[in-house]
């Protein structure tokens, strides 16, 4: 068993701010710095591990060269990925391909189904999840017309909301919004509206229309999820969602949980507190990969914590 503790890996994003810096406490780069990616075994933001025996490895290797760690997983690549996003203005307005759908556009392992923790939202923030089209064709003529008030449907949110995004949904992140992200490892995105802004140069980011509407669930069909909770000793466990992507779940523990062996790896992200886990500090922001167990890890302090895994397959 070990407990992979990974190193952050920033993001500087048009709509970024310094959330991260001044919530997480990350020592970010100068600029609009946007995401997080705290356990990653993506090209774009790999995650490389920090103290014990795998230390300056990335997660990428170790899950070529030491599967063991894992589970008896037969996929070829790390199957998931998850951030820490600060939108300090409105992210585009985007839609996400499924499995068959990456492989078929993009050559790409993974579509990206994922799922949003609000870990803290300003007053008024909202979100963009689906859409009214009836039809595909409806879709393309909203989009051309730009009939963006009636075709996007928007929804408020707060602090401690979760919020499940399925491949195919029409979604963007709010203004004053910081969310953690759990998702399928995948970097595809196509735009489908960006409130037309500009960068620095003066040049709109690109759309990508034709794909966007190939890929989008037409009629949207809201993914409605019910989190249930359940008190065990030395904490709380709260199931958020169990798909076939991915399982998470947000768990508060205090001094005497244990954390239950499993055949399985667990990614586990802090959002609050400080403590130890069979050993090894944790604070907030830290992101660990926990590998295989055979015997309950122990907790030691107090933390509120985003975990999830994946059934081996």
């Amino acid at each position: 068993m070990a407990i992979l503790k990974c190193k952050p890996v920033f993001q500087e994003r048009l709509w970024g701010g310094r959330k991260l810096e001044t919530s997480f406490g990350y020592d970010i780069p100068d600029g609009n710095i946007g995401e997080c990616w705290g356990i990653s075994a993506h090209p774009n933001g790999m995650s490389v591990i920090e103290g014990g025996p795998f230390t300056g490895q990335t997660l990428a290797d170790l899950w070529k060269e030491r599967r063991e760690l894992f589970g008896t997983y037969t996929l070829d690549e790390f199957p998931l990925l998850i951030k820490v996003l600060d939108a300090a203005d409105d992210l585009s307005v985007q839609v996400h391909p499924n499995d068959e759908e990456a492989m078929r556009l993009e050559d790409e392992r993974y579509g990206k189904t994922e799922c949003w923790y609000v870990v803290e939202a300003e007053e008024g923030a909202e979100l963009i999840l689906g859409h009214s089209a009836e039809t595909k064709q409806q879709l393309a003529d909203k989009i051309e017309h730009g009939e963006w008030d009636e075709l996007l449907r928007r929804q408020p949110v707060k602090a401690g909301d979760f919020v499940f995004v399925p491949s195919g949904t029409i979604h963007a992140i709010g203004k004053g919004i910081v969310i953690l992200e759990t998702q399928q490892s995948s970097d595809t995105t196509y735009r489908v509206y960006d409130f037309d802004r500009t960068d620095n140069a003066g040049n709109t980011r690109e759309l990508h229309l034709n794909q966007a509407i190939e890929v989008t669930t037409v009629p949207d069909r809201p993914a409605l999820v019910t989190p249930t909770s359940k008190d065990v000793s030395g904490g709380t466990v709260q199931t958020l969602v169990e798909t076939e992507e991915f399982n998470v779940y947000r768990m508060n523990v205090r001094d005497g949980f244990q954390v239950q062996s499993l055949d399985r790896f667990r990614l586990i992200s802090v959002l609050e507190g400080a403590g130890t886990l069979d050993g090894i500090p944790l604070q907030k922001g830290n992101h660990v990969v926990v590998t295989v167990s055979e015997e309950p890890l122990q907790v030691v302090g107090a933390m509120e914590w985003i975990v999830s895994d994946r059934v081996t397959v």
